[in-house]
């Protein structure tokens, strides 16, 4: 019995070292789960929060050209009318160097623009960054995951 137990601890301590992610991959899962939190509760603070502030570099899926370096704050979030019901499926975190991690996974729901709703479906890859000991969203890549684009356009995507 005693030797069973023994053998029973060790499968629990080898099963909870079995996922093999680092510190960093761990954080950055916790950070990715609250920003898009924040994202479907258009709590639009902690979404400007959690993105760089130096900037992000953004690839929207609608087939546009990268953007430029973009400061967003909450009022900018806010009023690109984003809504609808998205959630993140399969997320993968792999640590790049020391500070970087990148995120891969699809997005997928209803949108929402304003009283129309459509089917969205999309690609994402993104880099996190630790800026003053936090994790922060650097980079996002999103590309269209059925048949075309799948951008809705709103009226900030004219806006300079």
């Amino acid at each position: 019995m005693k030797k069973l137990s023994i053998l029973m601890c060790l499968f629990f301590v080898a099963s909870i070292q079995a996922d093999n992610h680092t510190k960093a991959e761990k954080e950055v899962a916790v950070a990715f789960n609250k920003y898009f939190d924040a994202r479907v509760n258009q709590d639009w603070d902690t979404v400007a929060a959690m993105e760089s502030a130096e900037g992000t570099y953004n690839t929207n899926s609608d087939g546009s050209f990268h953007k430029a370096l973009a400061k967003t704050t909450a009022a900018q979030w806010k009023a690109s009318g984003q809504a609808g019901v998205l959630n993140t499926y399969y997320p993968e975190f792999s640590e790049l160097a020391d500070g970087v991690v990148y995120v891969r996974f699809y997005y997928e729901g209803i949108a929402m623009n304003g009283s129309q709703a459509s089917d969205y479906r999309t690609r994402v890859t993104q880099n996190w960054v630790k800026e003053n000991g936090k994790w922060v969203v650097k980079t996002q890549h999103y590309s269209p995951a059925q048949f075309g684009g799948v951008h809705i356009t709103v009226a900030s995507d004219f806006e300079d």
